[in-house]
């Protein structure tokens, strides 16, 4: 018989660094970002059971979590099925009438269900949502060129801070609406960045499918640890940020000048990322600051 033990001292200095984070966390709310590029960067059904592990060992610890996810890769492939071509304007998918059905149906019908079950495997935890239930979400139309791609004009958190002190997960669908009802499609890095003010969260975190910011990026070596959100402001106006990267940074730009304390982006395709970057001394990817 054989046992497979991990070394205790190596246990016990695992235990030692993650306690104070722990500590200083424990009672805060953060807002996550799951990236459909996360979810899609591996086996799926593994890669949502490590993301639902890493959540509900959040809640375990005192720690609020709301979830915001996207799903371009899985609207992609429906749209594909039907034989529709996706057309993007600086990392925003143009949308017409048809195309704001099929990604209303995979985003609140597919992905967010998913993510909800992949939860809720541990228990009565989580809640699925819309940015369209309980005037989560009020937008507008962000570009008529576009389509139905909205803007957040506004966010209403009542519905999330009633689950979050109810110890539920809200995990939320980045469809909006107008006053008029409209809905709209809303690219998930924006509206993760207007929750994440709303609430005052502690942290604003991404999974996406890259390790970090790139000061260079074509340089996979130059991903920072750390950079300040008037050194992000300036990447976008030079070029240096570009495409999905956008509207990244343009939200943990936003989050982090509307008062919550850090931004984070990060490879979520790599098992439990999320735990490493919150409770570990280096981290795995980089961290906004306010400058």
């Amino acid at each position: 018989m054989t046992t497979n033990r991990r070394d205790p001292q190596q246990a016990a200095d695992l235990l030692i660094e993650v306690l104070p984070y722990i500590r200083h966390f424990a009672g805060s709310v953060m807002v996550i970002k799951y990236g459909g590029n996360a979810l899609a960067g591996g086996d799926e059904n593994t890669a949502l059971a490590a993301f639902a592990q890493d959540i509900v060992m959040l809640q375990a610890v005192g720690i609020s979590p709301v979830v915001i996810h996207g799903g371009g890769p899985q609207i992609a492939e429906l749209l594909a099925k039907v034989g529709k071509v996706s057309e993007f304007r600086d990392g925003l998918r143009v949308t017409d009438a048809e195309t704001l059905d099929l990604a209303r149906m995979v985003l609140v019908g597919k992905v967010n269900s998913d993510i909800v079950g992949a939860l809720n495997v541990h228990g009565p935890v989580a809640v699925g949502l819309s940015g369209e239930d309980a005037n989560l979400i009020t937008a507008d139309l962000r570009d008529k060129d576009l389509g139905f791609v909205g803007d957040v004009t506004s966010v209403d958190p009542t519905i999330l801070t009633r689950l979050v002190s109810q110890g539920i997960v809200p995990v939320i669908a980045t469809i909006g609406s107008d006053a008029a009802g409209q809905a709209y499609n809303i690219n998930a890095d924006t509206v993760a960045g207007a929750v994440a003010a709303a609430l005052n969260a502690e942290k604003l975190i991404f999974l996406t499918d890259v390790p970090g910011i790139r000061a260079d990026m074509n340089n996979p070596e130059s991903t920072l640890a750390q950079v300040s959100v008037s050194d992000l402001e300036a990447m976008v106006a030079s070029g240096a940020a570009s495409g999905g990267m956008i509207p990244k940074v343009e939200a943990c730009c936003t989050a982090v000048r509307g008062g919550v304390r850090r931004a984070h982006i990060l490879d979520g395709t790599t098992p439990h990322a999320l735990l490493v970057e919150l409770f570990t001394d280096g981290g795995v990817g980089t961290m906004v600051v306010d400058s």
